[in-house]
């Protein structure tokens, strides 16, 4: 186990290299961030070239990735265009975000895998075709629709949570976004569960523990979920980065000012410094869930093993 999470850690360099330098060089080498800097305005040439030496923008774009990678080595991701430092707003942002995914995470888990659960052992039943027509409306509605409609439900004419987070985005006010970020990957987990449990019920490991008398509960959980669980692993680990990356909108609506949010402000404003740094932490995000998922592969089935 130890030398294949070594190897996979190795393995994890060129990728994360390689993803760097391709989202380093979409950011730098396709706009202007000086002239964004400045608007509609021109910048005296002067003031420009100083601007550009001092982002060490006056180098070549690999000379300027280089620089860049040595900077955040050391934990310098840059300074944004309204003179705070990049580490400084992801101290801010990340452990935000990071309890809202955890929320999102959580009801992904708990609904989605016990809704599989449930139709999944009663195939072709009528709570079966509610549920897939239940999730089938999720996956079609867009994230911002649904956003919208339940803050307007339960923010504003049931009162049962404030319409928008507070600054400070303790856990009890990000239970409803995160079921507004959780919602559609809620329900891939569902129809992923249901059809790994529709499909194992028939697998002869599932015949033979019935014959053996097992109770049903223990059949479900000990031998059915756990060999059944391998695909919505795989799933729920790479929705993790997705999660992170992908709550601009529903940051947005519920005013949480986390990764999103600085995305968000930093794509408007061409601001490359915020955008790079924090899309760079987000691909190590990617790389280390998906080396856990595979390590939780060998949990979930014995008949993994790791050279």
């Amino acid at each position: 186990m130890g030398r294949y999470v070594i190897r996979r850690l190795l393995q994890m360099i060129p990728v994360f290299i390689g993803s760097t330098f391709l989202i380093f060089f979409m950011v730098y080498a396709l706009g202007d961030p000086v002239a964004a800097l400045f608007g509609d305005k021109a910048p005296d040439p002067a003031t420009a070239a100083q601007i550009r030496h001092d982002l060490y923008l006056d180098h070549s774009l690999g000379a300027q990735y280089l620089h860049y990678m040595k900077n955040i080595f050391v934990g310098d991701f840059g300074t944004a265009f309204n003179g705070e430092s990049v580490t400084s707003l992801m101290g801010s942002a990340f452990p935000i975000t990071i309890r809202l995914t955890i929320v999102a995470i959580i009801f992904e888990i708990i609904i989605g895998i016990l809704l599989g659960v449930i139709t999944g052992m009663r195939r072709g039943k009528p709570v079966d075709t509610g549920v897939l027509l239940l999730t089938l409306v999720v996956i079609s509605v867009p994230t911002f629709v649904t956003g919208y409609v339940l803050q307007y439900v339960f923010g504003v004419e049931l009162k049962w949570t404030a319409p928008s987070v507070s600054p400070s985005a303790p856990f009890n006010e990000l239970i409803l976004p995160g079921l507004v970020l959780a919602l559609v990957s809620l329900a891939y987990v569902t129809r992923l569960t249901r059809t790994s449990i529709a499909e194992n019920t028939r697998a002869d490991y599932v015949r033979t523990a019935v014959a053996k008398g097992l109770p049903r509960h223990r059949v479900i959980t000990r031998h059915l979920l756990r060999n059944s669980l391998i695909p919505v692993v795989t799933f729920i680990g790479t929705d993790i980065g997705a999660l992170m990356g992908g709550a601009i909108v529903t940051e947005r609506i519920f005013n949480i000012h986390g990764v999103g949010y600085q995305l968000y402000q930093g794509i408007l404003r061409n601001n490359a410094p915020t955008v790079v740094g924090f899309v760079t932490i987000l691909v190590l995000v990617f790389l280390l869930a998906n080396l856990l998922v595979d390590l939780l592969y060998a949990v979930l089935d014995p008949r993994i093993r790791y050279a």
